[in-house]
């Protein structure tokens, strides 16, 4: 059984649009594209280096998808460490819309997506990481296929946006295993899904 992994920049209100760039997703007339950068630092470096040194796949969306192939496969890896796992990773791309392949090693998954995601996970191999891909995040909340949240969690506020947690999102628990702040005020935070909604009452 491989796990879903799901990783993501995301605003104190769970915006999680264009954390990388002006111009890496202005849909819905989204001004603030790049907000994440003045708030890197070695610390946020080492936290992704560590989290993707591990094998992975990669799961994306088509707007994801099509952003790193652009990028990624240009970067040489003697500089940019994440840039020869990006690259070595089998991508799984779901779209119905890709014509065709952008990036080697890739697969398109074109129709009934969430059964195709249920084989993946239980076929064997390493953990698919989902980077961005808002959509298809809303998609494997929606139907329980997330097993653990990778969370950046910013100092900031950005309004109207792409969320995290959004017409996708049902009621789940989830276990924190793994937290620290950045100099920066960070928050790295590491949850792993864990049950169901649990109630109480301060009540007698």
């Amino acid at each position: 059984m491989r796990e879903i992994i799901v990783l993501a920049f995301v605003s104190l209100d769970g915006v999680m649009q264009a954390p990388g760039g002006p111009e890496e997703d202005p849909s819905g007339g989204f001004r603030y594209g790049g907000w994440m950068f003045p708030y890197s630092d070695t610390f946020l470096g080492e936290e992704m280096g560590r989290q993707m040194s591990m094998p992975y796949d990669l799961l994306l969306g088509r707007k994801t998808y099509e952003i790193f192939s652009a990028y990624w496969p240009l970067v040489d890896p003697a500089k940019e460490p994440l840039a020869g796992g990006l690259n070595r990773a089998h991508k799984y791309v779901v779209s119905t819309t890709l014509e065709k392949s952008l990036w080697d090693n890739s697969t398109i998954i074109r129709s009934d997506a969430v059964a195709e995601i249920h084989r993946l996970k239980e076929g064997n191999g390493p953990v698919l990481q989902v980077h961005g891909s808002g959509k298809l995040v809303q998609t494997l909340l929606k139907n329980d296929l997330v097993d653990q949240l990778w969370l950046k969690i910013f100092p900031l506020t950005l309004g109207p946006g792409k969320r995290l947690f959004a017409e996708g999102t049902i009621p789940a628990a989830f276990r924190l295993e793994r937290s620290g702040v950045s100099p920066n005020g960070v928050i790295v935070a590491s949850y792993r899904r864990e049950g169901a909604v649990r109630t109480g009452s301060f009540a007698g």
